[in-house]
């Protein structure tokens, strides 16, 4: 099977104002998560484990796929998307080698670089000394750099046609506006059901006394705290799904154009700005809004191990291929699944994509 698409000529045109408010609310999402669940959002982590029966998973991944339906509703039904990089074969490919390389790294670009890169600041302030944050950096800094450099080589490699890039678009474009607020309006949701609990369910007798006073506290029932748990995990990732389109980080030909890098005339900044977003407000929102536990009980679910082995090596190198080939990882994909089930439009393509995905999961021990 040849990995060359001669086909795609697909025209990028970069929109740094779009990236820039997508990548706030990933982080935003990743925090509310984070804080309230005391969970990472590592799409791929979701997907691994949904398959094999975690039920506190499921919530998170079916909150991607209904993010993208609701994407198609809020969005242009006209507009033909979601676009596709490569046909059939190669997704079918891509889609394996990602399911694989994020087994054995565990973890892909949202659970290694957004929340690996930033979360180092939280682990230090949770008192675990037996990891400096220098060692816990080095492990998600590694898994990154090997995955853009193995996806950026099978880039050129892979794909011979690109089109070329276009001026900046500092719009927000005809319904990116709507994509922003539907984030928005998912975190308010979450935190406004988290701070109705906190009033209802509260001890002390200031929580009490607001309880009979705020006005949300008639509005909301008492609800358990294992339903607010499944909800917090459905919202953060609908915003998260709302936030990937408004960034345009579930479009392939930007992933696509942006791993071509600065050497080629069809070279997409976008991705960098969704970064340049992401990344800062995270670790801020780590260091200095923090908590000593998960607002909704439980322990802390983070991944504690900062070796750098060759399963975070070679997984990371097999996880960057297959992104290069499909010009997906699995967050975007879930959305455009969900986006091809309301247009009808790639449906097989991202269907077999993540079947393939979650089988080569299955096949890593």
């Amino acid at each position: 099977m040849s990995l060359h698409q001669p086909e795609i000529t697909h025209s990028s045109r970069p929109t740094p104002l779009q990236a820039l408010l997508g990548g706030i609310g990933i982080a935003l999402s990743v925090h509310s998560l984070l804080m309230l669940n005391g969970s990472v959002l590592g799409v791929s982590g979701f997907v691994h484990r949904s398959l094999r029966g975690d039920k506190a998973a499921m919530p998170s991944a079916v909150g991607l796929v209904l993010g993208g339906i609701a994407v198609g509703i809020i969005g242009d039904v006209g507009t033909p998307e979601p676009h596709t990089a490569s046909s059939l074969l190669p997704m079918v490919f891509s889609g394996l080698l990602v399911g694989i390389g994020t087994r054995l790294a565990k973890g892909c670009t949202s659970g290694h670089m957004i929340c690996g890169l930033s979360r180092f600041s939280l682990r230090y302030a949770l008192n675990s000394p037996q990891y400096s944050w220098i060692q816990y950096i080095s492990s998600s800094l590694v898994a990154t750099a090997m995955f853009f450099a193995s996806a950026v080589a099978t880039t050129h490699f892979a794909h011979d046609a690109l089109g070329t890039s276009g001026s900046l678009d500092w719009t927000l474009g005809d319904n990116q506006g709507r994509q922003f607020l539907a984030a928005i309006l998912s975190l308010g949701t979450l935190w406004f059901a988290y701070a109705c609990s906190v009033l209802l369910n509260g001890t002390d007798n200031s929580s009490k006394l607001m309880s009979r006073q705020f006005p949300c506290a008639s509005l909301v029932p008492n609800i358990p705290q294992s339903i607010l748990r499944h909800l917090v995990s459905f919202l953060t990732s609908l915003a998260f799904a709302f936030s990937l389109r408004l960034g345009n980080m579930v479009d392939p030909h930007k992933v696509v154009a942006f791993l071509a890098f600065p050497s080629s005339s069809a070279f997409d900044p976008t991705l960098g700005f969704i970064a340049g977003s992401a990344l800062p407000l995270a670790t801020l929102l780590y260091r200095y809004a923090r908590a000593d536990e998960p607002k909704l009980g439980g322990k802390w679910n983070i991944p504690t191990s900062t070796e750098i082995d060759w399963r975070l090596i070679l997984g990371s190198v097999i996880f960057g291929i297959g992104w290069g080939i499909g010009g997906v990882c699995p967050g975007p994909a879930l959305v455009n699944f969900g986006r091809s089930l309301y247009a009808g439009i790639g449906v097989a393509e991202y269907a077999a994509w993540l079947v393939f995905m979650g089988f080569g999961g299955l096949l890593v021990k």
